[in-house]
């Protein structure tokens, strides 16, 4: 049976990350690529959104405008699940090796500080992978053409809820992989407990949702017939 961390005193002095197979500085590279990405995605979508509208904003070609829109949320919500994957473990991994000092002063403290509410974000995205996870699983029963039709429209319905904390991401995320690769070298010095506390943070959120009853809800669909204005 493996001794516990608190009994062995070579477990206490391994990174938070230690029997991870994903090291930390391929996390915080994975993160920066993502936050890049979904810029990326998002400033591909403003640079043709205009042609979709008319001068007021409105669009005149309402097809490609939501075509647009759906490529672009499902592109940037592809990253936003590597923030789910590797956000909250690099996240407790900076709160644990920071100083009160790096806060005030130095070359992070600005992206500390850009870092306020990033909590939220993920575990908001989070709910929302959750929520449309059960959505499909309702959808296991139905005939195999419709379930792809359906599955397709939550999908999209996801990722379009999704996009508003893709954006925040993007302006986030950098931030984050930043932080996390200045202070590397401090990280062996965290405790997976810092890591605990937010999976556990996150878990009471999703439980909190999960407690909330709701019916069976009906096959989603992402049509709008009042022709929405343009969204950033």
């Amino acid at each position: 049976m493996p001794t516990s961390p608190d009994s062995n005193p070579a477990a206490r002095s391994q990174p938070p990350f230690a029997d991870d197979p994903m090291p930390w500085q391929a996390r915080v590279e994975a993160l920066a690529s993502a936050a890049e990405a979904i810029r990326q995605a998002s400033d591909a979508w403003d640079a043709i959104s205009d042609s979709f509208c008319d001068h007021d904003g409105w669009p005149i070609d309402e097809q490609g405008y939501e075509d647009g829109k759906v490529a672009r949320d499902a592109a940037a919500w592809g990253h936003v699940e590597v923030f789910l994957a590797h956000g909250p473990e690099v996240l407790a991994g900076i709160r644990g090796a920071t100083e009160g000092t790096d806060y005030v002063e130095g070359p992070i403290s600005e992206d500390l500080r850009r870092l306020r509410g990033i909590d939220t974000v993920l575990e908001r995205a989070g709910q929302i992978r959750h929520e449309w996870d059960q959505v499909l699983a309702l959808m296991e029963g139905s005939q195999p053409g419709s379930r792809e039709l359906y599955a397709s429209q939550a999908y999209e319905i996801r990722n379009a809820e999704g996009w508003h904390y893709a954006d925040e991401l993007s302006y986030q995320g950098p931030a984050l992989a930043r932080a996390a690769g200045y202070l590397a070298d401090r990280i062996d010095g965290v405790q997976p407990a810092s890591a605990d506390r937010v999976h556990a943070a996150l878990a009471r959120s999703v439980s909190l949702n999960r407690g909330k009853p709701s019916a069976a809800p009906p096959p989603p669909t992402v049509s709008n017939a009042s022709g929405p204005r343009r969204s950033r």
